[in-house]
């Protein structure tokens, strides 16, 4: 069977393992990188407007720090970074189905101008507008020294990359003579640009969805 290949740090690739598996996918798990919680200082909820948070990582390793802004309007960009904010205790999470940019209009149009931008220590570019944004770095995404991804790439595998820097290592990892028979899912244009030319298909859904990256890997295993 067609192996889809997950490519994203716990717990992240246990979940999309799950998902995947209830489709009757065939799952390979073989997460690139691992998160790291960075030591760092709350600055004071008095001096933002909002909270931002655009993965799910931010909210789990922020630590205790992360309770200082429950009286803050918070905003997630995809529904498993507002369900890690509410168990964290935010009761009130406006979550966007794409990208920073767009959750960053959303801010901006519900009147917001200074917000806290939690996240790692790479991150996107995000399209300011009218808004402040201080970035907070909360948490690092470490190399994994025993990924071994070659032992996967048989013809037809999907390859699921969940950011542009699992892209960028999946560019660097796959040689160019090896891409022809196998198959790219990325999570949005950002991770699918990062993982170059060649491949026997590229594939982005309309909106960054676990759901509908698997929905494309499964159109590809028919």
């Amino acid at each position: 069977m067609t192996p889809v290949i997950i490519l994203r740090p716990e717990p992240g690739a246990g979940e999309t393992a799950a998902r995947a598996e209830r489709l009757g996918l065939a799952v390979c798990l073989c997460p690139l990188f691992e998160a790291r919680a960075v030591s760092w200082d709350a600055p004071a909820a008095a001096q933002f407007d909002a909270l931002l948070l655009t993965s799910a990582q931010a909210a789990r390793l922020a630590g205790p720090q992360l309770a200082t802004y429950h009286g803050l309007p918070a905003y997630a960009v995809g529904d498993a970074t507002a369900r890690a904010l509410a168990a964290q205790g935010f009761e009130q999470v406006v979550s966007g189905d794409q990208d920073g940019n767009a959750i960053a209009a959303r801010i901006a149009a519900d009147g917001h101008r200074r917000v806290l931008h939690l996240g790692g220590r790479t991150v996107a570019p995000i399209a300011k507008g009218p808004l402040s944004i201080q970035r907070m770095v909360i948490y690092e995404m470490v190399g994994r020294a025993n990924a071994d991804l070659s032992k996967w790439l048989q013809p037809g595998a999907v390859l699921m990359i969940h950011s542009p820097r699992a892209g960028q290592k999946v560019a660097d990892l796959v040689p160019l003579n090896q891409r022809d028979q196998i198959h790219i899912v990325a999570i949005s244009p950002a991770a699918l640009s990062a993982c170059g030319d060649g491949w026997a298909s590229a594939l982005a859904p309309d909106r960054p969805d676990d759901d509908r990256m698997l929905a494309l890997a499964a159109r590809l295993c028919e």
